[in-house]
């Protein structure tokens, strides 16, 4: 597999990922786009520093993907071009407005509950 296509396949799974599937779009979906990025951003950094380590020690084969300053400059480039599919698919694939709407209420409620102080219950 190329890392071109391992990298856009990695973009198009965590941007679906974040965005449908109901235990991480739950946390995710409510907080604000450019910490939603910033999080696509370190997953996709993370994937792509696992490949690169991965082929260096061996554990992996990965086509074109050299374990020299070569292929590290490669693997910046196809990082860049992950991120704007990643973009990419996210910007393009529907919303649920409803599930957002849900969302959005038990982050509130949650905001809610933590502000509230707790008081302790007497026994008898």
């Amino acid at each position: 597999m190329s890392p071109e296509i391992l990298a856009g396949a990695a973009a198009i799974v965590l941007s679906l990922l974040f965005s449908y599937v109901p235990g991480f779009g739950s946390w995710y979906q409510p907080l604000k786009a450019d910490i939603k990025r910033l999080i696509m951003v370190g997953l996709l950094l993370v994937v792509a520093g696992a490949s690169f380590g991965l082929a260096c020690a061996g554990w992996a084969v990965v086509e074109g993907l050299a374990c020299t300053s070569q292929g590290a400059f490669g693997l910046v480039k196809v990082f860049v071009a992950a991120l704007i599919v990643n973009q990419a698919v996210y910007a393009v694939s529907p919303q649920n407005t409803k599930q957002r709407e849900v969302w959005e209420d038990k982050a509130e409620a949650r905001k809610e509950s933590k502000a509230k102080p707790r008081v302790a219950k007497e026994r008898k």
